[in-house]
């Protein structure tokens, strides 16, 4: 495939040496072209592929800055497709919530607890990983983040599992251009790329078409998944999730034009109070009603509720005489953990291969 490499100087004021001067790969879409754009060392690259050869475009994700061990290649998905909502009960589970960028520590949990061996290939069989939210933000390794989770979605369906990538408050937050929490550099390579900070992931990208086709809320064997948990406001609505899905969709760019008048049917999917990704009534106070909890788990034929989003002192953990999975930890202040579970045993695990029973 013939292959243009274009190499541009950025000025010091688009990223000062200060900042971190590695950033994506991002893929843009321009007419018949593919580009794929980086940072690395204060200058733009840009390789310039025909689309129509996108089924056999390698993208290449370095770490140049820290360790080349980390590097891999993704192929580009040949189509992208919006993610079933219901799955039956695999043979195991592994469950991480709020990466929030950090890739270190995302790829050491995914390590020690054999989902991939070092060179990321999958390890799990037919095991499902299943990932509630929070990919942005805080973290500084975002588009690296994402790059990974995309390959391994390929990898485990190749071998008979399962990738769920359920998006959070700051997944919708950034596909909307609330920018509150991200680190500056991606400011700084908008600027460079010539580009608003919006369009990094907007509808003209792979990362922001692919982040685009996931859900808010999924039901996996027994269990409901969600980033932020289920309002009551939103059980009474007796709604199939696939109906959820499709009305919460569309919104995910425009989540900061949601006020009720655009479409008064999807506006409880993203109110705070009751959204399925900003919702924190289980861990309220005071908390929500376990009959709330209840009428949930009824609605929707499930013997949990697996949350994110809100860090306690307990997490991780089980609530409610365990019908509520707690996840989210300070992934972003080193503590990195999830939750294996195999069978009827459930177990609290960490970055170094520890695990803790918690049933």
């Amino acid at each position: 495939m013939k292959r243009y490499l274009f190499i541009l100087m950025i000025f010091q004021s688009f990223i000062s040496k200060s900042q971190t001067v590695n950033d994506g790969p991002y893929v843009f879409y321009d007419k018949e072209k593919v580009l794929i754009k980086r940072v690395v060392k204060d200058e733009v690259l840009v390789s310039e592929f025909p689309a129509n050869k996108k089924s056999t475009i390698s993208v290449k994700v370095t770490f140049a800055r820290t360790s080349p061990d980390w590097d891999f290649s993704v192929t580009l998905k040949p189509a992208l497709n919006n993610e079933p909502s219901n799955f039956v009960q695999p043979e195991k589970l592994f469950f991480i919530s709020d990466v929030e960028g950090e890739f270190e520590g995302f790829r050491m949990l995914l390590i020690k607890n054999r989902v991939v061996d070092e060179k990321y290939n999958w390890t799990f069989g037919k095991g499902h990983l299943v990932l509630c939210g929070d990919f942005f933000d805080r973290g500084s390794l975002v588009p690296e983040t994402l790059w990974l989770i995309y390959k391994l979605e390929q990898d485990a369906k190749k071998n008979g599992g399962y990738v769920h990538t359920i998006l959070g408050n700051h997944d919708i937050m950034n596909l909307s251009g609330d920018f509150r929490y991200a680190v500056p550099k991606y400011a700084s390579t908008a600027k460079a790329f010539g580009v608003d900070q919006l369009a990094l992931y907007d509808t003209s990208t792979e990362l922001g078409r692919w982040l685009r086709t996931k859900n808010t809320i999924e039901k996996i064997g027994d269990n409901l998944c969600a980033h932020a948990g289920v309002a009551s406001e939103i059980t009474q609505l007796k709604l199939p999730l696939e109906t959820i899905n499709g009305r919460c969709r569309p919104y995910y760019d425009k989540s900061k034009m949601m006020n009720g008048v655009n479409d008064p049917k999807s506006n409880v999917f993203f109110e705070a109070q009751t959204s399925l990704f900003w919702f924190r009534g289980y861990f309220g106070n005071p908390p929500s009603a376990i009959s709330d909890v209840d009428k949930t788990l009824s609605a929707y034929n499930v013997k949990r509720i697996v949350v994110g989003h809100t860090i306690t002192s307990k997490n991780i953990n089980f609530y409610y005489d365990g019908k509520v999975l707690g996840l989210d930890v300070d992934q972003h202040g080193g503590q990195h953990q999830g939750v294996m579970n195999d069978g009827d045993k459930w177990y609290r695990v960490n970055d170094k291969g520890e695990k803790l029973q918690l049933n």
